[in-house]
């Protein structure tokens, strides 16, 4: 091969084989992730850290180098020379530096082409609240989350701010007016944009993550002011999401805290990627907490344990557990009991699910 690198023909090849993201790491080849398993790009060397360098100044603006070169970590978004945009992370390990892109699809998908519940579009156009769309890295919330902006966009008159690091998916004006704003770029940080935005007449924000106290803060403030905010959080179910948000105010703030979220929480949707069963893909699976009467006074109260419950038998409402959607997959021949089985929250409730009636 050339030894000349080339970071477009690396990223056009692993996107042609169906890939997710690209790492670059000291001692390995170009790393992909397909269909949620890491493997290796055999055609090429063993990257050393001066050929990494080479891929950072390939992609990364001025004032991000300036940022990796103080021994931060630094995230921007590239695209390639094919038109494709690609979100980028380049971190430090062992006195190395690294390197891990998320390939992102140029089109935003619609709600349908994702399969995301019905009850998901309906959260995304109403008039004020906050909506979280919660799980692990990789699990698709960002793109989720591109979805349903798209969906305000193209059914209602709105003025949407997103508020991004970085931005990923680039929207256009449709029936709504839509202004995008990229951390380290277009404003310092989170919790500064979104403070600025309520100056800016939103009537929809969507804070890429909820990363800190002022961010998590911010953001409550602004659903309680009218706007609806959509935002993510790395959080596993309602539950812990509201655990972990309670959490990060001071004792003397959280009963506050919950009665702002008892009022103006709508939903919270946790999804994870599971592999088919048919070997060629993932599929998201759900747990969607839709906020009514009793999860408000639970929440008021601190009863959050008692949620999941609620959940469960709140199917008339557009509520599920991940354990009944994870049934539905299996059910549908959609994923294997196997998976099912290794994903599931608890394998009695599961297989319990897997009884039932779709």
């Amino acid at each position: 091969m050339n030894n000349k690198i080339d970071i477009n023909t690396i990223l056009d090849l692993a996107r042609d084989m169906g890939a997710s993201d690209v790492h670059f790491t000291a001692g390995l080849p170009p790393i992909i992730r397909l269909h949620g398993s890491i493997k290796k790009l055999p055609e090429y060397p063993d990257f050393t850290e001066p050929m990494i360098l080479e891929v950072v100044n390939q992609i990364a603006s001025d004032v991000h180098k300036d940022i990796i070169r103080s021994g931060k970590d630094a995230d921007f978004s590239y695209v390639t020379a094919s038109g494709f945009r690609n979100r980028v992370n380049v971190f430090h390990q062992r006195g190395y530096h690294a390197i891990a892109l998320r390939l992102l699809r140029n089109e935003i998908p619609t709600p349908s082409e994702l399969k995301l519940p019905a009850v998901m579009s309906d959260f995304a156009l109403r008039p004020r609240g906050l909506v979280l769309v919660t799980g692990p890295t990789g699990s698709g919330k960002s793109t989720t989350l591109a979805a349903m902006v798209d969906h305000v966009n193209r059914n209602k008159n709105s003025h949407i701010i997103t508020i991004e690091d970085p931005i990923e998916y680039l929207h256009t004006h449709k029936q709504s007016m839509i202004n995008q704003r990229e951390i380290n770029v277009d404003v310092g940080d989170f919790a500064l944009a979104l403070r600025a935005a309520l100056r800016e007449d939103p009537d929809v924000i969507l804070v890429g993550e909820m990363r800190d106290f002022e961010t998590i803060s911010a953001a409550i403030t602004a659903a309680e002011t009218g706007h609806l905010v959509m935002s993510t959080l790395h959080t596993t179910g309602a539950a812990e999401t509201l655990d972990r948000i309670i959490d990060v105010y001071p004792p003397s703030s959280q009963g506050q805290c919950r009665s702002q979220l008892a009022t103006n929480l709508v939903a919270v949707v946790s999804q994870t990627l599971v592999p088919t069963a048919d070997g060629k893909g993932r599929v998201a699976a759900f747990e969607i907490m839709a906020t009514n009467d009793a999860i408000s006074a639970m929440i008021r109260e601190n009863k959050i344990f008692q949620i999941p419950s609620v959940i469960t038998t709140g199917r008339t409402l557009g509520m599920r557990s991940l354990d009944q959607d994870l049934a539905r997959l299996t059910r549908m021949g959609t994923i294997t009991e196997t998976t099912g089985l290794s994903r599931c929250q608890d394998p009695k409730e599961y297989k319990r699910f897997l009884s039932m009636p779709m």
